[in-house]
């Protein structure tokens, strides 16, 4: 995904109230962000390290400027906007760099499925063959491991539930990582922070969910997908 036009930079002042962010641009410029990150942001957010944003070019909107990645620990860098995650994916999907998931001719996004009303990131499908895929962004790095979640997420613990379901009725289902932090060499569930979503990751595994990590490459220019990760469960 090429970032056109590419990033600007500042350093941030603090993240508030969930959806913002004050910072001081290089100009030395106070600007307030969009913040498109529900989570935690844990070990993403810490004052005086430099960040990333974008521009809408729209003076319509409140906000104009959305905050995108963000130097976090020995120099590496996260991608805090989990909007980006599922067209960073879809992007690799049509460029068939997935090994696993190449082989499928049709991808459709939010798509209505499950017992409790969810929707599917991606439904891929090759004929009668269909695969739900869901996808996680994951931010959260300490040193060399990369963690998921970095709250308690109830709807994961859903969507975990559901792809079990898609197994169950005979279908491929794919949980699927987007490692959106340039530190990190493996991927762990956070049992210290949503036991319960980890314990329903390892009993989808053994249901035969399949998972998958894959880390991006992400600079002020360019998010490219890198290589995948392992998981450690």
């Amino acid at each position: 995904m090429k970032f056109e036009p590419p990033l600007l930079s500042g350093i941030l002042v603090r993240r508030y109230k969930r959806f913002l962010a004050d910072i001081v641009t290089d100009k030395g410029e106070p600007l307030t962000l969009h913040c498109p990150n529900t989570g935690s942001m844990k070990n993403c957010c810490t004052p005086g390290h430099r960040v990333w944003y974008s521009d809408s070019g729209n003076p319509k909107r409140k906000y104009p400027y959305t905050w995108e990645l963000v130097e976090v620990e020995a120099g590496a860098i996260a991608g805090i906007n989990t909007h980006r995650a599922n067209a960073l994916v879809k992007e690799a999907l049509e460029s068939h760099a997935i090994p696993g998931l190449s082989n499928y001719s049709n991808i459709q996004t939010e798509v209505r499925y499950g017992a409790e009303k969810s929707r599917i990131d991606f439904l891929l499908s090759n004929g009668d063959e269909q695969c739900f895929m869901e996808v996680k962004s994951v931010t959260l790095g300490e040193g060399p491991i990369g963690y998921f979640p970095d709250a308690v997420t109830t709807r994961g613990q859903k969507h975990l539930r559901e792809l079990m379901s898609m197994v169950a009725a005979g279908h491929k289902a794919v949980l699927f990582f987007c490692v959106q932090h340039t530190g990190v060499e493996q991927v762990q569930p956070a049992d210290q922070i949503d036991p319960e979503y980890g314990r329903l990751l390892r009993e989808a595994v053994a249901a035969g969910v399949q998972v998958m990590a894959w880390q991006w490459q992400l600079d002020a220019g360019f998010a490219t997908i890198k290589r995948p990760l392992p998981l450690v469960f």
